[in-house]
């Protein structure tokens, strides 16, 4: 054993450790990029052939990722794609980025994690190191991942080490990219935890090695989980402020003047992403494992996952004061991604609020610089031009998502109405602006 770490150890600082990635996403990607930037030569496997297609003609599809970035990394052989699992039978380091989405609403599907595992476990190198980045319940990595392995009879610390280390990446965020976010590591023992440690220790600033995988798994989960109460909690002190006609976006306001104790959240018409609407229900499924009811986890997913409804018909009020049925009207949803100036659609909470003015039979448009076309279940639509002639002809305009580089001051004074869900007016005073 310890013959083996020293050699691992020697590997990982003289750059020979050749490292592969399950899963080219916005969590896989990235974090190939940055091993193969450090010099290590990184291999990536990939099932989607239109990413592979990109990767081939060195095109970034990642928002964090630029296509520059991209080339000089597959030009200088650091870094090359493929769909064939073979390829880990030369690998020492395998690390899974899978999605892991929900079946329903509160069934989580890790059906990608075994699907991978289990292909991994075909090919892979003895001693290699395997590393689970995809969020999950506590107890995947050792209740699932471990027995695949031990079914096609590789035995911990014999064949294979095995640990879970989150994935904390912001799209878009480019205060915090992946080398400055800590990343914290739990292994199935503390030398496994060592490995990861290592490897992760070439390219992050700060590692965080925890007591077992269960710690690691739960810590992720914590982290949205506190995200998800509080949105669900400030969705519901703005509803409760619009009945009682008090400004929200001025009590956040006021509230985080005090220097301690207090943390601001803002609200929204729901929440997007891959991560928060999700994974404090795998927290929720897991627990109800154990007899116990995460009250505040359903309350809170509950609260923001009517946050679209209660937009429709916040706008379905403000029309008919202005002798304007819902059913009639001409609505224009400006911003369609979950997230301001990041092109990823997963999970927006405008989809859904385009889904039901549809479904209210409204004339629904839509404009977003970074989305030229939607085709999202029921939803056909192109993106219309955003010029002072095509606003106007609008009964209302709901602010959904607040990209950056928008007009808003040439929308306000062209729109009969507009319903700003994201306080992009906060400082603006007419008649026709009316505030989530």
């Amino acid at each position: 054993m310890e013959n083996f770490v020293r050699q691992f150890r020697d590997k990982v600082k003289k750059k020979q450790l050749k490292i592969g990635v399950v899963g080219l996403g916005y969590v896989g990607l990235p974090l190939a990029i940055e091993f193969a930037k450090k010099g290590f030569s990184v291999t990536g496997i990939e099932v989607d052939t239109d990413r592979l297609s990109s990767l081939k003609k060195k095109i970034s599809y990642i928002t964090d990722v630029s296509t520059v970035e991209l080339r000089c990394v597959v030009d200088s052989g650091a870094l090359t794609a493929t769909c064939d699992f073979g390829v880990l039978k030369k690998i020492d380091v395998v690390i899974i980025c899978v999605p892991t989405p929900l079946k329903k609403k509160y069934l989580p599907d890790i059906s990608y994690i075994k699907t991978a595992v289990r292909a991994i476990a075909g090919h892979l190198k003895k001693k290699a190191l395997v590393i689970l980045e995809s969020t999950t319940y506590p107890g995947t990595t050792e209740e699932v991942i471990r027995p695949l392995f031990e079914a096609r009879d590789l035995r911990h610390g014999r064949d294979f080490y095995l640990c879970f280390s989150p994935e904390r990446i912001d799209p878009g965020n480019t205060v915090f990219p992946v080398h400055k976010i800590t990343k914290v590591v739990g292994g199935i023992d503390k030398t496994d935890a060592y490995l990861a440690g290592l490897v992760y220790g070439t390219i992050i600033e700060k590692v965080e090695l925890v007591s077992s995988v269960r710690v690691a798994e739960f810590a992720k989960l914590l982290e949205n989980t506190f995200r998800l109460v509080n949105i669900g909690l400030i969705d519901e002190i703005a509803m409760m402020c619009h009945k009682m006609d008090v400004k929200v976006w001025e009590v956040i306001k006021a509230a985080k003047t005090k220097p301690f104790g207090f943390m601001p959240f803002y609200p929204g018409p729901g929440v997007g992403g891959h991560c928060i609407p999700k994974d404090p229900l795998y927290l929720y499924w897991k627990a109800k494992k154990f007899g116990f009811s995460s009250r505040f986890i359903r309350l809170a997913s509950d609260i923001i996952s009517y946050m679209p409804a209660y937009v429709t018909s916040r706008v379905a009020d403000l029309l008919r004061k202005k002798n304007k049925s819902l059913q009639k009207a001409k609505i224009l949803v400006v911003g369609v991604t979950y997230k301001k100036d990041i092109k990823d659609l997963r999970k927006s909470p405008a989809l859904d609020i385009i889904g039901i003015l549809q479904e209210k039979r409204c004339a629904v448009s839509y404009y977003d610089p970074l989305i030229p076309y939607l085709k999202f279940n029921d939803i056909d639509l192109i993106s219309i031009k955003l010029t002072p002639s095509a606003i106007k002809r609008f009964d209302c305009v709901i602010i959904a998502t607040d990209h950056s580089r928008l007009d808003y001051a040439m929308i306000a004074g062209n729109a009969k109405l507009v319903f700003d869900t994201r306080n992009v007016y906060n400082n603006l005073s007419a008649k026709n602006i009316f505030l989530l």
